[in-house]
């Protein structure tokens, strides 16, 4: 899971928090922030009356912007 990224203002916390509760849990409790930020986006584009496509966009400009700061180091 993840990138593997380097670089990212992130990457030493998330590697300490990984390393402090195991891969596994670790994993797991990245899954559940994935998914209540999804939850979050996909609210946020029905409040505004933005289509399915539009709601997808910010989802995977999310995901770039994870990638980019390291939190899916």
């Amino acid at each position: 899971m993840g990138n593997k990224s380097t670089s990212g203002i992130f990457v030493p916390l998330v590697k300490l928090v990984r390393a402090a509760v195991g891969k596994s849990q670790f994993n797991q409790l990245r899954g559940k922030g994935i998914s209540l930020h999804s939850q979050v986006i996909k609210s946020f584009g029905k409040r505004i009356g933005a289509d399915n496509k539009q709601v997808q966009g910010l989802v995977r400009l999310a995901k770039q912007n994870g990638e980019k700061l390291g939190f899916l180091a």
